[in-house]
């Protein structure tokens, strides 16, 4: 147990966007050459608010395992699997359900903030499930013996409950657990094409990793610029312009500062701009887009990968689930070879 493991993933609830690429999948390549890596594909947490849409879930379970393969993450360095397929995490809930309370879970500064989010989901009638993902969420970590976490700031507020878990669950049956750590994304949350302060899925606003070039250049062409600006010779603001934003993302220093000189002198019109940064966009995608396609037409590939994946975090969670139970004085069986009556 002197080893750091990684334990991190995605909801499948649509393909992902270059707000995942900056904010999580970029330190992922790096991080499965640091340490040993585990990704879930967490379908069962999509379902907490998308339970009436089973299908949805299903359909972006393979979409999401084709974007994290064409942004780098290596499934010989990487382990993939799906959530629901480790019932071992759901045994681990149940326990853990009983070392937390609903005002602990209610005041949860991440859980507030999404239920106000899924407001026209759920009404005033919160499910049990929406309620105790974060429950979920630390059986998911501790079940693969995860002890780094990458995440943003956002949900620094479920790691900690993680942490408070583990050091009850602790407290009771002994030193079994570790503690996570949260790792910190260097990059803030990436903005939306429309000036929203987070790129959603559901809002719209988001540039996808899959996305071809005609959808990227048409997307670009839409993003949201300064409104005071509007002919080409007006004197611009680059700090209220999302293309500017966008191209310190994408461009070379050389061309950012190109480009907010020239804004601020009335000297480049914003069409002109749009369409440097979609090419640069595009570029930028083109490696991951080719690698999507590859993967696309090779079903069968990414079906190995999801399945040899899942089979090694099984036994992870077999292994784990095991000295969890013992400590708790559930090994009724010990020795004997059995799964379940």
């Amino acid at each position: 147990m002197s080893n750091k493991r990684v334990l991190t993933g995605d909801r499948p609830t649509g393909k992902l966007h270059i707000g995942h690429y900056f904010g999580s999948l970029k330190s992922r390549v790096e991080l499965q050459n640091e340490f040993e890596t585990y990704i879930l594909i967490a379908d069962v947490q999509a379902l907490t608010d998308n339970f009436n849409n089973p299908e949805k879930v299903r359909k972006n379970v393979r979409e999401v395992l084709i974007d994290y393969l064409s942004c780098g993450i290596d499934p010989e360095k990487s382990t993939i699997y799906i959530q629901s397929m480790i019932p071992e995490t759901a045994e681990l809930t149940v326990f853990y359900s009983n070392l937390v309370t609903i005002a602990r879970l209610e005041r949860n500064p991440t859980v507030k903030t999404e239920l106000a989010q899924k407001k026209e989901v759920f009404g005033d009638s919160v499910t049990y499930g929406f309620l105790g993902y974060p429950v979920s969420q630390a059986a998911d970590i501790t079940i693969m013996d995860g002890t780094i976490v990458p995440a943003g700031e956002d949900q620094e507020p479920l790691i900690e409950q993680c942490r408070e878990i583990v050091r009850k669950f602790n407290s009771i049956y002994g030193d079994v657990l570790r503690e996570p750590e949260i790792l910190l994304s260097e990059r803030k949350r990436i903005k939306g094409l429309d000036g929203n302060e987070k790129m959603g899925k559901s809002l719209g606003n988001a540039i996808y990793i899959s996305d071809s070039p005609e959808e990227i250049t048409k997307k670009v062409m839409s993003a949201v610029t300064d409104p005071n600006r509007i002919k080409k010779d007006d004197l611009g603001n680059p700090d209220v312009c999302m293309v500017a934003y966008y191209h310190n993302l994408f461009s070379t220093p050389e061309e950012c500062k190109a480009v907010c000189e020239e804004c601020k002198q009335g000297q480049r019109g914003c069409v002109a701009c749009k369409k440097q940064l979609a090419n640069n966009i595009i570029e930028f995608l083109r490696p991951m887009r080719e690698k999507r396609e590859y993967y696309e037409s090779h079903p069968e590939i990414v079906d190995k990968i999801l399945k040899e994946g899942t089979k090694k975090a099984r036994e992870e969670a077999k292994k784990n689930i095991a000295r969890i139970k013992k400590a708790m004085k559930l090994n009724y069986f010990e020795g004997e070879q059995y799964d379940r009556f």
